[in-house]
């Protein structure tokens, strides 16, 4: 059950947090990943190392993916190496702790761009690759942000995972026909390097103690896109799937 043997995946984001946690949950089922990342390769190559080591194959592939013409190369790069691509997690994600007063156009445009316009970007050259093969698998990351809205400014940050969210569910309908499914994740609070940099200790057991479930882990998402990856989800497009714990419920 959900084996992904043999599947070709590119996870954007990659050298950390959940897009690390994703990558090596995508390997331990069985599939060959291509490692995105924009500054940290250190990073990077101790994820492929970590992937290598579950017996996969691997590569780490540099790539800012806000640039189209760098999203291009990241695409043929994983086209060379691996010769086709199955699996797109469009991860890559940030935010900045600013309020609407206290954030400029060029904050809300890198928040923007970053977050849905690589999704659109990366969605764009997968589509492209799968249509030609007539299978494959599109999962975003969005964010709980999206769907209720952040909770202390963010506003950026929160309009961008919404458009995510529509941007997933259009192009599912697009990709239907080709056998292509597009489905969204909506994280909440996962418990990252990130985390333990923004939070001191207290904090974040206020964070824990807020949450039906406690905090998540890169590892809760990873399950929920090897899901989505599988074929037992070949039913399954156009959905956002929630997994934070029981902190948004609707």
């Amino acid at each position: 059950m959900f084996d992904l043997t043999g599947k070709i995946a590119l996870v954007t984001g990659a050298s950390r947090g959940i897009g690390k946690g994703v990558a090596l949950a995508l390997a331990k089922a069985g599939a060959d990943i291509a490692v995105n990342y924009v500054n940290n390769e250190a990073k990077a190559q101790e994820t492929v190392n970590e992937i290598l080591a579950l017996g996969r194959r691997a590569f780490a592939v540099r790539a800012d993916v806000t640039d189209e013409a760098q999203v291009k190369a990241m695409f043929s790069a994983v086209t060379e190496h691996f010769g086709r691509l199955d699996i797109l997690v469009a991860n890559a994600g940030t935010t900045q702790p600013k309020d609407i007063f206290q954030m400029e156009l060029a904050d809300w445009q890198r928040i923007v761009d970053v977050n849905l316009t690589s999704a659109y970007l990366c969605a764009k050259c997968a589509m492209e690759i799968m249509r030609e093969q007539k299978s494959g698998r599109i999962i975003f990351m969005a964010s709980q942000a999206g769907e209720r809205g952040a909770l202390y400014g963010h506003a950026h940050y929160a309009a961008a995972k919404s458009g995510v969210l529509a941007l997933s569910k259009t192009v599912a309908r697009t990709a239907a026909p080709l056998g292509i499914t597009v489905n969204s994740i909506a994280p909440g609070v996962i418990f990252t390097e990130m985390t333990g940099l923004a939070h001191n200790d207290e904090e974040i057991a206020e964070l824990t103690a807020s949450i039906p479930l406690g905090l998540g882990t890169p590892e809760d998402i990873g399950a929920g896109v090897v899901y989505l990856a599988s074929d037992e989800a070949r039913y399954v497009t156009g959905i956002t799937l929630d997994i934070n714990g029981g902190s948004y419920i609707h």
